[in-house]
């Protein structure tokens, strides 16, 4: 499952940065093992439940920042969007910390909106499960 995924993740960092890879932001490499983690301790449904919390996390932070308004960081968004607080097994913790990995590393490459590549990685989610990106399936996968 997570070689599908690393696939289809690197597929829609093409569909997204186009051709050669050089060309893409310099985190996306760095950020592609955090992604196959996620993916790998959660399955792809779940992961892709788990970027969607990710996403709003970070537009939480974002709006935060816009408004220079106070807020807790990504980590507090990410516990409270994906409720991990209420269950703390390993693949819980394993794809939190990845998450917070994937996120500070493309946080620091002025090039890309981390945004960018959680939608890449539901799109590669989508792929992974079997289901085409644009199918009412698919909008139960990302939901």
């Amino acid at each position: 499952m997570t070689h599908d995924f690393g696939l289809h993740f690197t597929l829609e960092l093409g569909n997204g940065f186009g051709s050669p890879p050089d060309s893409w932001p310099a985190s996306a490499e760095q950020v592609t093992p955090f992604f196959a983690i996620v993916v790998s301790v959660l399955g792809t449904d779940g992961a892709a439940q788990w970027f969607e919390a990710a996403r709003r996390a970070h537009q939480h932070v974002v709006t935060a920042e816009q408004n220079r308004d106070h807020h807790f960081g990504f980590a507090h968004h990410l516990d409270v969007e994906t409720e991990a607080h209420q269950e703390l097994t390993l693949p819980v913790v394993a794809a939190f910390e990845a998450t917070k990995a994937l996120y500070e590393v493309a946080r620091r490459d002025a090039a890309v909106d981390v945004d960018v590549f959680f939608e890449c990685a539901l799109r590669a989610c989508s792929r992974s499960s079997g289901l085409p990106a644009g199918s009412p399936g698919a909008a139960a996968v990302t939901a």
